[in-house]
C-alpha cells in the first residue's frame, strides 16, 4: 500500500495573512477608549485596597502608576525600573535611590505603591524583584550602621541605646531582631532567589559608598522595610485586615493594578461594549495621543461617557485646549528677551516714558501700527492672532 502523500506546506502568503489578521485584531482591541476604560476599572480596585489602610500614603511608580488614581490621591512618586529586576540582570541602582520613599514610609508607618504591567504577569518585575532588592539593601545598610554605632559606643536612636547595658553591647540581640533578609514573592524561582541573595552584600557596599545619608534612614526607620504583594487575584477578608502597628516591619504594600489576563476580554457597561486591556496605563506614548493622567482624571466622566465613537475627538479637543492654555501663559513656549535696537525713533507712552521699539518685521512703520503701551509703559507687539506678545525694553526716562 502506497504511503499517503505529504500535505503541502503552508503558503507564505497564508501565514502572513494570519499574522496580519492577528495584528489587526490587536489594534482594534487596543483603542484609546478601551485603554481609558480599563484604567478607570483598575483604578477602582486600587481605591478599594488603599481604603483598607487609609493612614498609609499612596505612591505612584513612574510613569505607569500615575494613571491609576487621581493626582490628589498620591502623596509622592517613586521610580523603580523593571529592567533592574529582569532575570540575570538584577541590580541596585544608585542613580534611583528613592530615599524619599523610605523616609516617607518611616514617618507614616509604611506606604502603598501602585504599578501595572501588560505582559500577562501578576506583577511587573519592578515589584517582584527590584523593590524587594531595594528594601533588603536599605535594611542591610541600616543594620551595618547601627552595629558600627553600638561597637563604637555611640547612640543612633533610642532603640540602639536600649541595646546597650552597663557599657556592654548586645549586638547579637539587635541582629536577631532586625530582619535584613531578602523577601521575594513565592513565584520567584529558588535559583533566582539564591543568585539575588549572593549579591546583596555587593549592592550594600555600593549603597554605602555612594554618599547616601544612612544615618537619617537609621533614625527614621524604627523597623525594617518589607514588601507585601496585592493583585486582583488576592483574597482579603475585610474582617481580618491586620493593623499596621501589629507588624514587626514597615510594610511596603505593592499593588499591581491590572488583572493578569494575557489577552483583552470583552466587557459591558450600561451603554457601551468595550475590551479590557491589562496594564493599559503602560507605554502611554503608543496610545494616549497626548493625554496625560492629570488631564484624564480632570475630564474622566466626559471621556468615559463619550463612548468609543467620540472618545478620540474629545481627547484631541482636550489636549489642544490644554496646549493653548499653557502657551498663553508662557508654559512650554520659547521665552524671548527683547533688546533695544538703535536707529529707530522713540515712541512715547501715556506716562511720558520712552521705549525703543522692537520690530517684528523689517518695516518699522508696520511694527509701530501694532504696538500698544502696557500699564508699566513698555511697548507690546502682538504676534498675529496667537494671543502672544513681545514687550520692548525700557531704556530710560526723559526729563
Amino acid at each position: 500500500m502506497a504511503a499517503p502523500a505529504p500535505e503541502p506546506a503552508a503558503e507564505p502568503s497564508a501565514t502572513l495573512s494570519i499574522y496580519k489578521a492577528a495584528r489587526s485584531i490587536k489594534r482594534r482591541a487596543s483603542t484609546l477608549y478601551n485603554a481609558l476604560r480599563s484604567v478607570a476599572e483598575d483604578a477602582a480596585f486600587v481605591a478599594e485596597v488603599a481604603a483598607l489602610w487609609p493612614a498609609l500614603p499612596l505612591v505612584a511608580n513612574l510613569r505607569c502608576g500615575l494613571w491609576y488614581a487621581p493626582p490628589r490621591a498620591f502623596a509622592a512618586t517613586c521610580y523603580f525600573k523593571s529592567t533592574d529586576g529582569h532575570a540575570g540582570n538584577w541590580s541596585f541602582s544608585t542613580a534611583r535611590l528613592n530615599l524619599h520613599l523610605a523616609l516617607l514610609a518611616g514617618n507614616r508607618g509604611g506606604c502603598i505603591i501602585v504599578d501595572s504591567t501588560r505582559r500577562g504577569k501578576r506583577f511587573p518585575d519592578s515589584m517582584s524583584k527590584t523593590i524587594p532588592i531595594w528594601c533588603c539593601v536599605l535594611n542591610r545598610a541600616i543594620e551595618r550602621h547601627r552595629l558600627r554605632a553600638i561597637h563604637k559606643g555611640g547612640e543612633v536612636n533610642c532603640e540602639v541605646s536600649s541595646t546597650m547595658l552597663n557599657g556592654e553591647t548586645k549586638s547579637n540581640s539587635f541582629s536577631s531582631n532586625w530582619d535584613s533578609s531578602v523577601h521575594l514573592p513565592v513565584w520567584v524561582l529558588g535559583t533566582e532567589k539564591n543568585a539575588i541573595e549572593g549579591r546583596i552584600e555587593e549592592w550594600t557596599d555600593q549603597f554605602e559608598s555612594c554618599g547616601a545619608d544612612i544615618h537619617s534612614l537609621a533614625i527614621s526607620l524604627q523597623k525594617p522595610l518589607r514588601p507585601l504583594w496585592i493583585s486582583q487575584r488576592t483574597r482579603i477578608w475585610l474582617n481580618e485586615v491586620p493593623e499596621i502597628e501589629s507588624w514587626d516591619f514597615i510594610p511596603i504594600i505593592l499593588i499591581s493594578a491590572s488583572a493578569s489576563d494575557a489577552v483583552a476580554t470583552q466587557r459591558m457597561s450600561s451603554e457601551f461594549s468595550w475590551q479590557y486591556i491589562p496594564g493599559a496605563g503602560d507605554d502611554e506614548e503608543s496610545w494616549a495621543r497626548g493625554l496625560t493622567p492629570t488631564l484624564f482624571w480632570k475630564h474622566s466622566y466626559d471621556l468615559l461617557d463619550a463612548g468609543p465613537d467620540h472618545c478620540n475627538q474629545l481627547v484631541a479637543d482636550i489636549v489642544e485646549k490644554d496646549r493653548v492654555y499653557r502657551v498663553q501663559r508662557g508654559e512650554h513656549s520659547p521665552q524671548i528677551t527683547a533688546k533695544p535696537l538703535k536707529g529707530y525713533d522713540d515712541l512715547k507712552c501715556n506716562d511720558d516714558r520712552t521705549s525703543t521699539m522692537w520690530p517684528m518685521n523689517s518695516d518699522p512703520c508696520t511694527s509701530a501700527t501694532d504696538a500698544q503701551c502696557s500699564n508699566s509703559g513698555h511697548l507690546l507687539f502682538w504676534i498675529g492672532t496667537s494671543n502672544l506678545a513681545v514687550s520692548s525694553t525700557l531704556q530710560g526716562l526723559k526729563g
